[in-house]
C-alpha cells in the first residue's frame, strides 16, 4: 500500500484535490487498491478553500508512514507565506518520504521550506518570474508542465498536477495503468513533463469565431501547404479583409501563426512518439526536415534532435522519482 498525503492549509485551490482521482482510478484499473489518500493539515480539523469550501483534515502529527506528500498551492502566493509550522513539518517529510511535490503554487511552499534549494522546478508562467526572483538558487523553468528533480516534483498550473499524478502512477505501476488512467478520465493524451505549459491556439486568443474557425481549420489541415486564400475562403473573408481582421485580433501574421502551430503539433508529436524527423516534418506542413529544423531553431532555440534528447532525459529521470 502506497499512502499518499495532501498537504492543505486555509486558502488552498480545490482543484489540487483534482488530481486524487487520478490516484483513484489507478485502484480501479489495478482491481486490487494500491493507493491509500488522506487529507492533512498542521492542526487537522476543517480547512477552508479558496472557494469557501471546507474539507476535512487529520492532523499530521496523526500521520502514519506517508510514502508521498503532495502540497497544495493557493491562488496568489507572493501575498503571504507559509505557517512556520508547515515549513517545519516539510523539512522533516523531506527526509522521511519517498517523494514530495507542490501542486502549482504548492512549489513555492516547497522553496521556502528550503527543498527546491539547488533544484530545477516548474511554477506556473504567471508567478515563475518571481519565484526565480525570490528563490535565485532554484534553477525555475517556466517553460515546463512539471519537473522531477530526485525525490521533488513540481506542476505548473493547475490541470499540469493531473499530469504529474499520473506520472506517478506510470512510475509506481507501469505505462498501461496510467494509460488506463487517462482513458477513464477522459484526458486528451498523456503529457510528458518536458512539454511546453503554453499553446499557440491560447496565445494568439483571437476575438471573433470567424477567426477562431480559421485557425481551427488550420490546426485539423497542418499537413497541407495553406495559403491566406485559402484560409480566407474557409471563413467567408475575402483574403485582404482576412489578413487584416487575423492581424488585429491576433497580433501575428497569418503565416508566422501557422508556422507557430506547426511548431507545436511538430513538438508533441516529437515528445510523445517515436516517429523519424522526416515523417514529423512531412506531417505537420514543413516542406522537409531542414525546414523544420530552421524553423525549431527561430521558435525554440533548439534543433528536433535536442528536443526529442531532452523528452527522454526528462522520462527517464521522471522513472527515478
Amino acid at each position: 500500500m502506497h499512502r499518499i498525503g495532501f498537504l492543505l492549509s486555509d486558502g488552498f485551490q480545490v482543484m489540487a484535490l483534482a488530481t486524487q482521482a487520478v490516484f483513484e482510478c489507478a485502484n480501479v484499473a489495478t482491481g486490487d487498491p494500491f493507493y491509500e489518500l488522506d487529507n492533512f493539515s498542521v492542526d487537522g480539523g476543517d480547512v477552508r478553500s479558496s472557494l469557501g469550501m471546507v474539507v476535512g483534515t487529520r492532523s499530521v502529527r496523526e500521520r502514519r508512514e506517508v510514502h508521498t506528500w503532495i502540497v497544495a498551492g493557493v491562488i496568489d502566493p507572493t501575498t503571504s507565506s507559509a505557517p512556520a509550522e508547515v515549513l517545519s513539518f516539510l523539512r522533516k517529510a523531506g527526509q522521511r518520504a519517498r517523494r514530495i511535490a507542490g501542486i502549482c503554487t504548492g512549489g513555492f511552499v516547497l522553496a521556502e521550506a528550503g527543498l527546491l534549494a539547488g533544484r530545477r522546478a516548474t511554477m506556473h508562467w504567471a508567478f515563475a518570474r518571481e519565484m526565480q526572483k525570490r528563490f535565485p538558487d532554484i534553477r525555475v523553468e517556466d517553460d515546463r508542465i512539471y519537473i522531477v528533480d530526485g525525490s521533488v516534483w513540481t506542476s505548473a498550473g493547475m490541470t499540469a498536477g493531473l499530469d504529474l499524478a499520473l506520472a506517478m502512477v506510470e512510475k509506481d505501476l507501469g505505462a498501461d495503468v496510467a494509460r488506463s488512467v487517462a482513458h477513464k478520465l477522459v484526458m486528451h493524451q498523456r503529457r510528458s513533463g518536458g512539454q511546453s505549459q503554453h499553446s499557440e491556439m491560447l496565445d494568439l486568443a483571437p476575438k471573433s469565431d470567424r477567426i477562431q474557425s480559421a485557425l481551427d481549420y488550420a490546426r485539423k489541415n497542418l499537413s497541407r501547404t495553406l495559403t491566406v486564400e485559402e484560409l480566407a475562403e474557409a471563413v467567408h473573408l475575402s483574403p485582404r479583409q482576412f489578413s487584416r481582421v487575423f492581424t488585429l485580433e491576433t497580433g501575428k501574421s497569418p503565416a508566422k501563426a501557422i508556422e507557430g502551430l506547426r511548431l507545436e503539433a511538430a513538438r508533441l508529436m516529437i515528445e510523445q512518439s517515436r516517429h523519424p524527423l522526416d515523417t514529423i516534418a512531412k506531417e505537420t506542413g514543413f516542406r522537409d526536415r531542414r525546414h523544420m529544423r530552421e524553423a525549431f531553431m527561430r521558435g525554440f532555440g533548439l534543433p528536433p534532435q535536442a528536443v526529442r534528447r531532452d523528452a527522454r532525459v526528462e522520462t527517464a529521470s521522471g522513472g527515478g522519482g
